[in-house]
């Protein structure tokens, strides 16, 4: 259960319930586990969990180690969109030696825009839950998906379960910029598909 600080407003109180699912989403672009964040910070296990999940509100002295371990601006973490605009601020980072520009704001479906440079070619499959759907803008992609390695051109697609050890990077022969679309348990996309959960891509 959490409890609202004294004083906060409608406003505070929604900006303070957006810190945890961006915790969240920094951390596992970095790669982390909570354990490894944990390690990183010196915050326990179990408070860093309560945080992301919001049964703990958000402490100045919480916030700092975990901007720094995650080497992201606090108001990255904290910042909140001005009331009523539409307009998303794009604010691209490098994770992993990947650019990333998140398209979306923090919390539910999330969507990003990756470049990634021809380095990045060699697979590191992960699993986790949620879906992901991604899409070629430019280049050519490879995707490791459990037993399958396939080649993705542009305009091509594929949509799987992140439950299934996953990786997707260059080919080798140049750069590629993709479009991903992430959502965890229960936000699935609706695509209407005839076929099995992948597309085109095969």
């Amino acid at each position: 259960m959490t409890h609202e600080p004294t004083g906060a407003t409608p406003a505070l109180a929604a900006t303070l319930d957006l810190v945890g699912p961006r915790l969240r989403r920094v951390r596992e672009q970095r790669g982390l586990t909570l354990t490894e964040a944990a390690l990183e910070t010196g915050i326990s296990k179990s408070t860093l969990s309560r945080l992301e999940t919001g049964r703990r509100r958000p402490s100045l002295e919480l916030l700092l180690p975990l901007a720094q371990a995650y080497r992201v601006p606090l108001d990255d973490l904290v910042g909140a969109p001005e009331v009523g605009d539409p307009r998303i601020r794009l604010k691209p980072r490098r994770v992993n030696g990947r650019t990333v520009l998140p398209l979306t704001r923090p919390g539910g479906i999330q969507a990003w825009k990756i470049v990634i440079p021809r380095t990045q070619s060699e697979p590191q499959p992960r699993s986790h839950d949620g879906f992901e759907w991604l899409y070629v803008l430019g280049g050519r992609m490879r995707l490791v998906l459990g037993e399958r390695d396939l080649v993705l051109g542009e305009g091509e697609a594929a949509q799987f379960d992140t439950q299934v050890p996953h990786w997707f990077g260059s080919t080798g022969e140049g750069p590629a910029e993709v479009l991903s679309i992430f959502g965890r348990p229960g936000e699935r996309m609706h695509v209407h598909d005839d076929q099995d959960m992948m597309g085109p891509a095969r």
